[in-house]
């Protein structure tokens, strides 16, 4: 059942500098961090590690049972030593500020699409049975190059049409969100993907347990950011 499960969300991550601000944004991952049980470990899927195969860093065992899980599909261990990036320190420090959880990064493999991380999230789904939460950290919306920064929390029409489609999706029909990448949005919503794919093995994972996301936390920053995030259990 679901409440059997860790819950799992995909956070709208914004600027590094979250890390250090009290904001509504913050507040929300901390009280969602405060409403779970405590997790055997975290999984983090961040739009900062685009590269062009699924690795993953960190902990040997958590790793293990990852590659078990969504076997056949694997690349392998991070031999570069790419650690963690902003996508998940800005964020735990937040969710879990005692840092006493070991944690993990799951990259987001470039030379795939949309339904192969929604995949992705389907197959890690075993592991919220096994205390593992399960995060993705990206955007929604996240378009640097027309960011408005005189805009504070207003958003552009398009931002907010594509950014108020995809919350539709997730509370309503997860399995839905794929879609997104053909809606007329999309190319100024996620003029690369990297930000945007994060939230395909969230909404995976909700698909999974049959059950809609809610939202955690919405809201815009200059224009074109979409800190909307969203909760699964």
């Amino acid at each position: 059942m679901e409440s059997e499960l860790m819950p799992s969300a995909f956070v709208g991550h914004g600027n590094p500098m979250n890390a250090l601000e009290h904001n509504r944004y913050t507040r929300a991952w901390r009280e969602f961090g405060a409403s779970i049980p405590t997790p055997r470990a975290i999984v983090v899927i961040s739009a900062h590690w685009y590269v062009g195969s699924t690795l993953v860093t960190g902990a040997p065992d958590v790793a293990a049972e990852i590659a078990e899980v969504v076997k056949p599909r694997w690349g392998g261990l991070d031999e570069d030593g790419w650690g963690l990036d902003h996508g998940t320190w800005s964020v735990l420090v937040h969710i879990v500020p005692e840092a006493n959880i070991p944690v993990v990064q799951l990259s987001v493999n470039g030379f795939e699409g949309y339904d192969d991380h929604f995949e992705l999230g389907v197959r890690l789904a075993p592991l919220r049975k096994e205390g593992i939460l399960i995060l993705g950290s990206g955007n929604v919306v996240h378009n640097l190059g027309l960011i408005d920064l005189g805009a504070g929390e207003g958003a552009f029409d398009w931002a907010v049409r594509f950014s108020e489609t995809c919350t539709a999706s997730m509370v309503e029909d997860p399995q839905r969100t794929g879609a997104l990448v053909d809606h007329p949005d999309y190319g100024l919503a996620a003029p690369t993907p990297d930000h945007f794919l994060p939230l395909a093995p969230v909404a995976g994972l909700a698909a999974a347990a049959g059950t809609p996301a809610h939202v955690l936390v919405d809201g815009y920053v200059g224009g074109s950011l979409s800190m909307t995030s969203f909760r699964v259990g």
